[in-house]
């Protein structure tokens, strides 16, 4: 499949190509980051086991913490889309934020003045070097597209968005929008 350059703000997906891979197996992946140094994204689909408030027990909330890939898998990282609420946020672009105070974060969670569809959390992160998204791309690992969904990528369904992106890629991809997440089980 052809696919456009990656940027900042660009989403990665998972092509099916790579299944096996524990961490990037279906994965949708927003580009925090994007240049000639390499590139920094979370995986959007990948729920894990825990909740804000487990990790951080003044925080009491149950907002779900999702697993942003494998490296440094020891911190918390967020993406949001309430930049005017959350001094020190980067923009990636389209409405999307990334970090800022988190002190702020959880006053506004106590406060009930942040909920989920403001804010993603996540344990570590996806990284690349300088060329090596590069050579994935060229060994058909990822498809490029762009975050057509905006700020609101952050509501997304994490449980079809995989497959809804291989429906709307059709063809051949259609058929693995269907396939059992590990092959051994068809």
């Amino acid at each position: 499949m052809i696919t456009i350059q990656p940027k900042k703000g660009h989403l990665l997906i998972a092509e099916p190509a790579i299944i096996g891979d524990v961490s990037f197996n279906r994965s949708i992946i927003l580009l925090a980051d994007h240049n000639d140094e390499g590139s920094i994204g979370f995986i959007l689909n990948k729920p894990l086991e825990y909740t804000i408030n487990d990790l951080i027990p003044e925080v009491d909330a149950h907002f779900k913490v999702y697993n942003g890939g494998p490296v440094e898998q020891d911190n918390l990282y967020f993406i949001h889309q309430v930049p005017d609420l959350i001094p020190e946020s980067i923009e990636i672009s389209l409405g999307i934020y990334w970090g800022g105070d988190f002190n702020k974060v959880a006053e506004l969670i106590a406060n009930n003045k942040l909920n989920e569809k403001h804010i993603r959390f996540f344990l570590g992160y996806s990284g690349w070097d300088a060329n090596q998204l590069n050579e994935e791309l060229k060994s058909n690992s990822w498809i490029v597209t762009e975050n057509v969904y905006k700020k609101s990528i952050i509501e997304k369904d994490y449980e079809t968005f995989w497959k809804e992106k291989m429906m709307e890629f059709g063809g051949e991809y259609s058929i693995w929008s269907n396939a059992p997440e590990d092959p051994s089980f068809n």
